[in-house]
């Protein structure tokens, strides 16, 4: 019984499951302990996420309008063609007159001489045009308008980094998509870790990966006017500690990662040294995660025991998803502090040996 209390104080590279777990005689604990079972699954399921993207969604894919649409900034490159004799819009023995390119102004409107201002804004440039000429026709029944659009900022989106060629690409009809969009900025940088991509509209910022765009054509969205949209490599990560392959801080190579893929990422567990019934997942909640009304742990603190020995916590560890900032702790095995405390009384026995003779 002593050599046995004594093992608990062997130097080792991890807690043992039992110092961790909370014992039946203790009145109250700050933090919840629950086995990794398929009948926790589904109450787990509902529990607030940890770590989340801060997102308002993703927009869902769509179709848009083939045409170019007149904005704000833009600008519209006017001819005015008239072949009557003694035009106002152009000069002796002339046919045409270029009004140069016009920028359209805030409240969507260009200046025409002899009209004054037209608004053009939220048109095709063909129906644009037919509103110029319309206008014209009083004073120049046989004139003809010329129009072409050049878009402006208002009329593009910018994509800002994590792809060959950032830049700000003009929308020349309105059923670009993202996937299109990064295409044309030359594709993402392969050097991103599970690329994700920010998409911020307005007040507004959406958040998800390049694998699901890949995967899910109802998640390649349309991309509108003024959109910006930035790539950026997945930063999530959970910490990995104890008797495991490597202690590291490992990041998320895909957008979802379960426990038993998390204990392969570390390396699986050390054969020597760990208890293979003691893997923890250690979480920390947020106190809103308590609130009255809302399903969630009884804690803040939880901590998730998964048995590998069994086939239902093999199982259940294979669908129990890692949060951010979660802790993967193989606990130590008993069984190997008393080798350990074995092979050092072997030895003492054996210096004790060599003094004596």
């Amino acid at each position: 019984m002593l050599f046995t209390a004594a093992c608990s104080g062997l130097p080792r590279g991890a807690a043992l499951q039992s110092e961790i777990r909370p014992s039946r005689t203790a009145d109250a604990e700050d933090y919840a302990f629950y086995p990794v079972t398929r009948a926790l699954l589904p109450t787990v399921a509902a529990w607030p996420g940890v770590g989340a993207d801060r997102s308002d969604g993703w927009p869902r894919a769509g179709e848009g309008s083939l045409g170019q649409i007149i904005q704000p900034g833009d600008r519209v490159a006017v001819t005015l063609w008239d072949s009557s004799e003694n035009s106002l819009l152009t000069g002796l023995e002339e046919r045409q007159a270029s009004l140069g390119e016009l920028v359209v102004s805030p409240s969507g409107r260009v200046f025409i001489p002899y009209v004054g201002e037209v608004r053009i804004t939220g048109m095709s440039p063909e129906r644009a045009r037919e509103a110029i000429q319309t206008q014209l026709a009083d004073i120049a029944p046989s004139s003809q308008v010329q129009l072409a659009l050049v878009e402006g900022v208002n009329n593009s989106v910018a994509v800002a980094a994590g792809v060959a060629a950032p830049g700000i690409f003009p929308l020349r009809d309105r059923n670009m998509d993202v996937l299109t969009l990064l295409s044309l900025a030359g594709g993402v940088s392969p050097s991103l870790r599970n690329p994700r991509i920010r998409l911020q509209r307005g007040s507004n910022s959406y958040t998800t990966s390049l694998g699901t765009l890949y995967d899910n054509p109802q998640a390649n969205a349309l991309v509108q006017a003024g959109d910006t949209v930035i790539v950026e490599q997945d930063d999530r990560y959970f910490l990995a500690l104890g008797a495991a392959g490597k202690e590291d801080l490992i990041y998320f190579p895909q957008d979802r990662v379960t426990a038993l893929e998390a204990i392969s990422l570390i390396g699986g567990l050390t054969d020597t040294r760990a208890d293979p019934e003691g893997v923890l997942i250690l979480r920390e909640y947020p106190q809103s995660a308590l609130a009255a009304g809302l399903r969630g742990p009884r804690e803040d603190r939880v901590i998730f025991a998964i048995d590998l020995t069994s086939a239902d916590g093999l199982f259940s560890a294979k669908s129990l998803q890692i949060m951010p900032g979660d802790v993967v702790l193989a606990t130590e095995s008993p069984v190997s502090s008393i080798q350990v405390a074995l092979s050092l009384l072997g030895g003492g026995v054996g210096f004790a040996r060599q003094l004596s003779n």
